[in-house]
């Protein structure tokens, strides 16, 4: 995979490309669609990314036990991560326009989940991964390859900036660190 120069090397297929105007339009579209069901497609994104990633439930002490999908769909505690997480989504999606905003929103995000939660920075691609999947899914009829690419910026956008904020706080000194 070719590198890119900069501040930080960056894998090119990880570097945040550009969200024209037109794709921003379209994400925030879409955006409008899913967040109007944001409890149930946020526990939908959960659920898959626990059963196709479970060792990234070592970090959940309330559900970390849990196999069973429908056991959990009907937990509170995961329910309540699901709200979180799609709050800060909703809040970046509402500030697309706002790069600094942006950023400084997935920043703290990325620093508490290095330093509070120690949480490997994967696990952030994995999860935005889910993410365009289940949106993809839940919007098949309607999600073009417009869409796609919009969504797939957005959820590299993401990703970079919260790897960003591991890296400002020195992750890289954590053993067995992946970014």
């Amino acid at each position: 995979m070719e590198k890119v120069q900069g501040e930080m090397e960056i894998e090119r297929w990880e570097r945040s490309e550009e969200i024209s105007e037109a794709e921003k339009k379209v994400i925030q579209e879409t955006w409008s669609r899913v967040y109007a069901n944001c409890e149930d497609v946020g526990v939908s994104i959960l659920i898959r990314f626990f059963v196709n990633f479970p060792s990234a439930k070592q970090y959940f002490s309330q559900f970390k036990n849990m196999e069973d999908p429908l056991e959990m769909e009907r937990s509170l505690q995961l329910r309540k991560h699901a709200q979180r997480v799609m709050g800060a989504i909703n809040t970046v999606v509402e500030n697309l326009s706002d790069p600094e905003k942006v950023s400084s929103i997935l920043a703290l995000v990325g620093k508490a989940h290095a330093l509070k939660h120690k949480v490997e920075p994967i696990y952030f691609k994995k999860l935005t991964g889910v993410m365009l999947e289940v949106i993809a899914e839940e919007y098949a009829d309607s999600f073009t390859p417009e869409m796609h690419t919009a969504w797939t910026k957005m959820k590299t956008l993401i990703y970079t900036h919260v790897t960003a904020a591991y890296k400002e706080v020195g992750w890289a000194q954590y053993p067995n660190a992946t970014l």
